[in-house]
């Protein structure tokens, strides 16, 4: 039922392109927002001063408008980075202090570290020791004071109880020496800010989580209900990394990848309804429920996507098929043609044999230039002296033809093969050859009509030319 006190975010750390990750993280969010009729925010976790640039969130903007996943808060208003709010951590983490529920640390950095070699070399977590804790310095790193006993228990939606003790636990630092928050604690502030009901993202923050529920308690905050996805694996089980391939959203848009079977595969990898596979936008949102998001890796299979795009290659439109390839054919080199109409009607004839736009344009090269070459054994085959004489008749056919459409063509064509004794492929496969340099198209007859009297008169007479030489 509709619950418009459900809250969600997406955090994104503008650092780069948005991964696949990071963007099934972001989807299942939203579509649990929309599910519930409640709020999906935005929120930029830009405390990374070097890598977090505007030209990165950017990215992550582009890419998350390219899916249609679309957000109720959050950029370009104010209060939604991380560097807008440093005032909030600050208060926080007074706050903390007053309670005694946090210390200040002037442990140095080169001890700590000795620290931790020490404790990896004895094959142990390493754990502050907490010898700051009783000193009451005025001043260095602020750690979050864990308690030594007991444990906490994350309860979630995905994996169900997970019990971390506090033995293993560190006293971690809330903001460091030079004044800057850690990324766990603005995290806990942001979210009770925000006042965030579901906190939904990677198996990887997991172990982040009871950190965050302590602090949660240390500020006497309600705690969230928590749900970790499990983590996307390439084909070696591996976590997906760029060495697996393209992984960012930008990368499998550049490929022609439609942005539907995207989110499409997206939802699928690691939640599944039932044996279905083609999912409307309208359906995900009825029909998911963070519940049903399996705990286990999700393997990332290209050929899968690939076959989603092709699904919804041949479901899209001629007019929006040429909206969407126009920016394809100009960085193939291609000639865009003015008659967008015309354009649609030739893509349409093409669906069928692509799974990217990238290949739609491809294989379709022969509408928006004229043969270079022509498939050599074919060539052999139908481009001799024979050959010449029927591709004058095939000229006069095209010349007469009234109107110029592919029902017209077709029957005469049929009609010239009974006069010459042919088959019909005898001479459609011809035209074929002669039009765009294969022996592989869309139904020839209107291939022809699409390129259009004019344009098939100079093919052919090129072929022509060819055979003379």
């Amino acid at each position: 039922m509709p619950d418009a006190g459900i809250r969600v975010r997406f955090a994104p750390s503008p650092t780069g392109h948005l991964h696949v990750g990071g963007v099934r993280t972001a989807l299942f969010n939203w579509l649990f927002a929309r599910h519930h009729g409640g709020t999906f925010i935005l929120r930029i976790e830009d405390t990374d001063r070097s890598r977090s640039t505007e030209e990165n969130l950017g990215f992550v903007l582009d890419a998350l408008t390219w899916l249609g996943l679309d957000w109720d808060e959050g950029p370009p208003a104010p209060g939604y980075r991380q560097t807008e709010r440093f005032d909030l951590y600050r208060a926080h983490a007074e706050r903390l202090l007053r309670a005694g529920r946090a210390y200040y640390c002037d442990c140095p950095p080169a001890q700590l570290e000795a620290e931790r070699k020490a404790a990896e070399a004895r094959k142990e977590t390493f754990r502050y020791s907490g010898r700051c804790r009783d000193r009451g310095l005025a001043a260095g790193a602020l750690r979050l004071r864990i308690p030594d006993e007991g444990s906490t228990v994350v309860h979630d939606l995905i994996h169900g109880p997970v019990v971390f003790e506090h033995r293993q636990l560190d006293d971690w630092i809330l903001v460091r020496t030079d004044g800057t928050p850690t990324y766990n604690f603005c995290v806990v502030v942001d979210d009770v800010d925000m006042r965030i009901t579901h906190v939904i993202r990677g198996n990887d923050h997991l172990s982040n989580t009871p950190k965050q529920v302590l602090c949660y308690e240390a500020l006497d905050y309600p705690v969230p209900q928590f749900a970790h996805a499990s983590m996307i694996l390439g084909p070696d089980r591996s976590r997906l990394s760029k060495r697996h391939g393209a992984t960012s959203v930008q990368a499998f848009r550049d490929e022609g990848i439609l942005p539907e079977a995207m989110v499409n595969y997206l939802a699928r990898l690691g939640w599944s309804h039932g044996d279905q596979e083609i999912f409307t936008r309208q359906e995900l949102i009825e029909r998911f429920d963070v519940k049903d998001v399996a705990s286990s890796g999700a393997i990332f299979d290209r050929t899968k996507l690939e076959w989603f795009s092709h699904e919804y290659l041949k479901m899209t439109d001629g007019a929006r098929l040429a909206a969407m390839a126009i920016p394809f054919i100009e960085r193939a080199g291609l000639p865009v043609p003015a008659d967008r109409a015309r354009l649609a009607a030739m893509l349409e004839t093409l669906r069928e044999r692509a799974k990217t736009l990238v290949e739609l344009v491809e294989v379709g090269r022969f509408y928006f230039e004229r043969p270079r070459e022509y498939e050599p054994k074919a060539a052999e085959k139908f481009l001799t002296v024979d050959g010449a004489q029927r591709l004058q008749r095939l000229i006069e056919l095209v010349q007469a033809a009234e109107p110029f459409t592919a029902e017209v063509i077709e029957t005469a064509v049929r009609a010239l093969a009974a006069e010459l004794s042919l088959k019909l492929v005898d001479i459609a496969q011809l035209a074929r050859l002669a039009v765009t340099g294969r022996t592989a198209s869309p139904p020839i007859f209107q291939v022809l009509a699409l390129l259009g009297r004019d344009e098939t008169l100079v093919r052919l007479r090129a072929v022509q030319v060819a055979i003379a030489r």
